[in-house]
């Protein structure tokens, strides 16, 4: 009887542990959407999580939009009152693949990938598809992404008086170092 019951309890531990994921909750992302001649406008969120299905080449990223620290604090207070509507949407969301992704081929040169997934921001949802390069060092993955996303397809108001300092299209860095 004992056997009956530990065979398919060792079996299902097999299961589990052949679909770890590797998080990380210190993933960094750079919004950048800067029009040349004014002041820059630049944010970065260095508490994101940041999973990966190694197994699969899943991922998923969660930012809280309050995360997000600019040079100024007037700026910082527009991003999450005026724009990002953060009391009313106060995170981001990205779940997708890396196509192609084989753990055993990372090496700890970066090497080309796509991440294809959809991006939930501001009560919208967008699929995406970024270009990525992801290196292994021992236990270390590093995965760098970078793509733009235009804030009119996720209904972000962006005031015509200031219009001409800010470019509709926003440029999105995503570092995560997974262990």
């Amino acid at each position: 009887m004992r056997k009956i019951i530990i065979m398919p309890m060792l079996l299902a531990s097999f299961i589990v542990f052949s679909q770890e994921k590797i998080v990380t909750k210190s993933a960094a992302i750079t919004l950048e959407a800067s029009v040349p001649s004014f002041q820059p406008v630049a944010g970065t969120n260095s508490n994101v999580t940041f999973v990966l299905n190694p197994a699969t080449g899943e991922v998923a990223s969660l930012a809280l939009m309050k995360g997000f620290q600019f040079e100024m604090a007037l700026m910082e207070e527009h991003f999450n009152e005026n724009y990002m509507e953060t009391d009313k949407y106060p995170k981001a969301v990205f779940r997708g693949q890396i196509e192609g992704f084989d753990i055993k081929s990372l090496t700890e040169d970066y090497k080309d990938y796509i991440i294809k997934g959809k991006l939930e921001l501001h009560g919208k949802s967008k699929d995406i598809k970024a270009a990525a390069k992801i290196t292994k060092t021992g236990p270390r993955i590093t995965i760098i992404s970078d793509f733009a996303v235009n804030a009119s397809d996720f209904s972000i108001p962006i005031p015509s008086l200031i219009k001409y300092k800010l470019d509709d299209k926003v440029k999105v860095q995503i570092i995560a170092v997974l262990k």
